[in-house]
């Protein structure tokens, strides 16, 4: 069940809506798509995403406000918004952003695409040659798997999947059984690809390429055999993908979750695309269908899916319009053969991805596997790819006897099934498998190696720990901004064992020396940190934070951050998505400035620092400050004690972030974002960081 929208603890003017933030996000992430500094297809690709996360948005975020409206449920947003009224403006935001969308593509990118000779055919004007290859492709590679259903008494409007590509017929005539059905529907298999590559011979261009809908639209009256086709609309429907199990009634969390995974297909429809030729009677026939609105209906001017350009780049070599090409670095003590559990014996160990390679984590656990000296392997898994060569190596552990034990987030959304699978079979392998505590997910990133080891003549066990902001994901971890630790710090190791108890066992929670955990003491940490500062600040001394994170949401920190503001503490906070504090407000937050950061690679390291009196405090953290990562999950902030490994994250994670004038976006007082811009050189975090760890290693 969706959480209840509660009684607003503090004044609604205080906060920006958390939605209405997260369609601010995906304004930046369009306008990389916009930039013309950045390289073409890349380009493409944030047009991409875009759409992917609006899909996210609409399945997640939007799902769950309608079933708030559908339950009756009482109570209002942060920022004193009923949930109806905030559809409303949600809705009204969603149509500009996507409006904006399809004209930076049709307007912009496509008229440059072909100027490189990437083509994307209109049907409208295929040559004769072009049409018969179509329609032989059409006969040979569509028409065997597709499966017209004409609607009448005996054929109901079919079940539709989420997000998949069908297409609404309009018809007149009769069939051979003298029916006359006015509407059809025709659903495109996922299995076919929604954008057709032409040989070169046909299109005079290095890359021709033509649209699924379009071969269809041209030959879908051979499905429909004596009939006049009168339209052919492509149409998309966005479900509410939420997942719902009762505590009470669960006895199997993952027998449940995989009776529960074949439902989230058809959820509630809280989102309708056709294309723009749809005509209004089929319109207002669909949305009848699917129980929506006018507000719920996009019209796309262009295919309904965009996402499935994404494959684009990957089809053209052409590297003068992508990316300059990186390689992660290893540090120079890591590029030969070499002991890691002496490196990490010897001193702590930081790895900052994707500037340098996931590769130690890899050899961490490889060479735990292969070392008969290691008796236990223990981590944690949130998302980490159905081809997890970390997955494979805990696997082969457990085969060769050693005590592995995993702790699987089967509730980690969208990646359900491959966490199934992988508790499968590592349980098959003799691995002990366990999936956290029930209502609360388990997103901390923890690794433990469990060694026997020589210490001044007596044989004792030795605890090699890494953990991390990010997950334990090799592919992920090129994309993603994070920082990983390996240390074997003897009481950091036994907080890390001790988060390891609660998820396995049962008990009262212990106390930790080094690690705030949510949902014990993290918040409360998190709060008194900020709290230390303004005293600090009103006594007359310097108090000083930056943060830097994902998403920034929760009411109290966020009060807290007002009245340090208020002590005259400077605040400087890098949250690359939703943020519902309002930086700037003469009064109230004056002292505190809102940057995010959209580039490259998606920002995703979550950095605490407290300037703490000169003590300069720093964490890093698998968790933003969200009431869900406060209270409903299982995460860690962990401190960097190396002095030297400290002055590295500030000159890596945070420094370069707030001198950004290139990728850096500053957030005004009223939720809305201005593109820094600077007379001053160029500066731009991640460039400088790819540079520097190419010239130097780091």
């Amino acid at each position: 069940m969706p959480a209840i929208l509660p009684v607003p603890r503090y004044a609604p003017d205080h906060f920006i809506n958390r939605e209405l933030s997260l369609i601010a996000f995906n304004r930046r992430v369009l306008a990389q798509a916009a930039d013309e500094r950045v390289p073409l297809l890349e380009r493409l690709k944030f047009l991409c995403i875009v759409s992917s996360n609006l899909d996210e948005f609409f399945e997640v975020r939007i799902g769950g406000l309608r079933e708030h409206i559908r339950l009756g449920a009482r109570g209002v947003t942060s920022d004193g918004r009923s949930a109806q009224e905030a559809l409303r403006l949600i809705a009204a935001e969603a149509h500009q952003l996507i409006a904006e969308q399809y004209s930076l593509l049709n307007d912009v990118i496509l008229p440059l695409l072909e100027k490189e000779g990437i083509v994307f055919l209109r049907r409208g004007n295929w040559t004769e040659a072009q049409h018969e290859w179509v329609r032989d492709y059409f006969t040979r590679e569509l028409m065997p798997v597709l499966t017209p259903i004409g609607l009448d008494p005996s054929h109901p409007f079919p079940r539709v999947l989420n997000k998949s590509l069908n297409f609404a017929v309009e018809l007149e005539g009769r069939d051979a059984f003298g029916r006359s059905s006015r509407f059809a529907i025709v659903q495109a298999p996922r299995a076919l690809p929604r954008v057709i590559k032409l040989p070169k011979e046909l299109t005079g261009v290095d890359h021709g390429f033509i649209f699924l809908s379009s071969a269809m639209h041209q030959n879908v009256g051979d499905l429909f055999e004596g009939m006049n086709v009168l339209g052919c609309y492509q149409f998309r429907v966005t479900r509410n993908s939420d997942l719902f199990l009762d505590e009470e009634e669960v006895k199997n969390l993952r027998q449940a979750l995989q009776g529960e995974l074949p439902q989230r297909h058809y959820g509630d429809a809280v989102r309708l695309e056709v294309a723009d030729n749809c005509s209004e009677q089929m319109a207002d026939f669909l949305l009848q269908q699917f129980s929506l609105t006018r507000d719920d209906l996009y019209r796309a001017p262009g295919i309904v899916n965009l996402v499935r350009l994404m494959q684009v780049p990957d089809w053209v070599e052409r590297p003068d319009l992508k990316y300059p090409p990186f390689v992660p670095q290893v540090p120079r003590t890591m590029e030969k053969r070499y002991d890691i559990f002496a490196m990490i014996r010897k001193q702590d160990q930081l790895l900052h991805h994707p500037f340098q390679s996931f590769k130690p984590v890899i050899d961490l656990v490889q060479q735990a596997v292969d070392d008969p000296d290691v008796v236990a392997i223990k981590m944690t898994v949130y998302r980490t790819g159905t081809d997890s060569v970390l997955m494979e190596a805990l696997v082969r552990a457990a085969q060769k006897g050693k005590e592995v034990t995993v702790v699987v987030e089967l509730m980690a959304r969208f990646d359900e099934e491959a966490n199934i699978n992988w508790a499968s079979r590592l349980e098959d392998a003799g691995a002990h498998v366990v999936y956290g505590v029930f209502g609360y997910k388990t997103h901390a990133k923890l690794l433990m190696v469990v060694r026997r080891e020589q210490v001044d003549g007596v044989q004792r066990f030795r605890r090699f720990v890494h953990l991390g902001t990010g997950n334990y994901h090799p592919r992920t971890a090129r994309f993603y901004t994070d920082f990983g630790l390996m240390t074997a710090n003897e009481q950091i190791g036994e907080d890390v064992n001790e988060v390891f108890k609660q998820l396995t066992g049962l008990g009262h929670a212990g106390t930790l020396t080094h690690l705030w955990q949510a949902p014990f003491t993290l918040h409360s940490s998190v709060i008194a940190a900020i709290g230390q500062e303004a005293e600090n600040a009103r006594a007359g001394r310097k108090g000083r934070i930056i943060a830097k994170m994902n998403s920034l949401v929760e009411d109290e920190t966020i009060e807290a951050l007002y009245a340090a503001s208020q002590a005259g503490v400077d605040i400087d906070l890098i949250v690359r998505g939703v943020c519902a504090l309002r930086p700037g407000v003469p009064g109230l937050s004056e002292n505190i400035t809102v940057r995010s950061v959209v580039g490259r690679f998606l920002e995703h390291s979550r950095i605490y620092h407290f300037h703490a009196d000169g003590e300069e405090k720093l964490y890093l953290a698998s968790a933003d400050w969200m009431e869900r990562n406060f209270f409903r999950r299982i995460e860690v902030a962990f401190p960097v004690l190396d002095p030297k490994l400290k002055r590295r994250v500030m000159k890596e994670g945070l420094r370069p972030y707030l001198l950004d004038n290139s990728q850096s976006w500053e957030m005004e007082p009223d939720g809305r974002y201005r593109r820094r811009v600077s007379r001053a050189a160029r500066h731009c975090a991640q460039d400088t960081l790819l540079a520097e760890y190419s010239r130097n290693g780091l």
